[in-house]
């Protein structure tokens, strides 16, 4: 399945190259809200929240009510995930708050399960160099993807593998990465970062993994 994605950033829908250099910036979101419409599911992420920047709070709650997102960015805590769930997001991302003091916070994810439910919880793992990074891939930690992946299985419905340094390069995503996630957990897998054609798409699906696409969208890379 192809997940299109929307990461907003000062009110704009923008694409991010390894979440750091802008490299398109788009103001139209009827426009980008029809192209998706027929998806099952779109990602939403608010990066001002990510990045402790402020948040693009009534814009995520315009595109909730129109297409049925996974939305992320900056969720930190229980409350801000059943905040997000009532605008009418059909599940959250949670990634950086399920890491303290640099051990897994099985203590939220515990929580947010108990609370809210697996069904609606999607737990993201950042992957940088081989390691864990967090608060909008800013941090790097010496966690390893899998680690994480394995220990907090028990709490979510489904996995959202970043890989950081192919992110909106469009060279396309490590396939021994998405095989070893793969193998590492039995929750819906969904894999980001470079994913450049269909056939890629295609492929992905092929092992049984999921695949969020941005700036190959955005460009044209990838068409309706």
């Amino acid at each position: 399945m192809l997940i299109p994605s929307i990461d907003i950033m000062g009110g704009k829908i923008v694409q991010l190259v390894q979440g750091e250099k802008k490299a398109l910036e788009f103001d139209d979101f009827d426009y980008w809200i029809n192209r998706f419409a027929e998806y099952p599911l779109v990602q939403l992420i608010d990066l001002d929240a990510a990045m402790s920047g402020g948040n693009n709070h009534e814009l995520i709650a315009m595109v909730c009510k129109r297409l049925p997102c996974q939305v992320g960015g900056g969720i930190r805590n229980r409350e801000r995930a059943f905040k997000l769930l009532e605008l009418g997001a059909k599940r959250v991302i949670l990634g950086s708050a399920l890491l303290t003091e640099g051990k897994i916070n099985l203590a939220l994810a515990q929580e947010c399960s108990g609370q809210l439910g697996n069904k609606v919880l999607t737990f993201a793992i950042d992957s940088r160099g081989g390691k864990v990074s967090i608060k909008g891939w800013t941090e790097q930690t010496q966690i390893d993807p899998l680690d994480m992946v394995r220990a907090l299985e028990p709490y979510c419905s489904a996995f959202l593998y970043t890989h950081i340094d192919t992110e909106g390069s469009m060279t396309g995503l490590p396939i021994e990465a998405a095989r070893q996630l793969r193998r590492a957990t039995s929750k819906q897998r969904i894999v980001a970062g470079g994913i450049r054609s269909m056939e890629e798409v295609n492929e992905l699906e092929s092992l049984g993994l999921d695949a969020v696409v941005g700036m190959s969208i955005y460009t044209g890379a990838i068409g309706k």
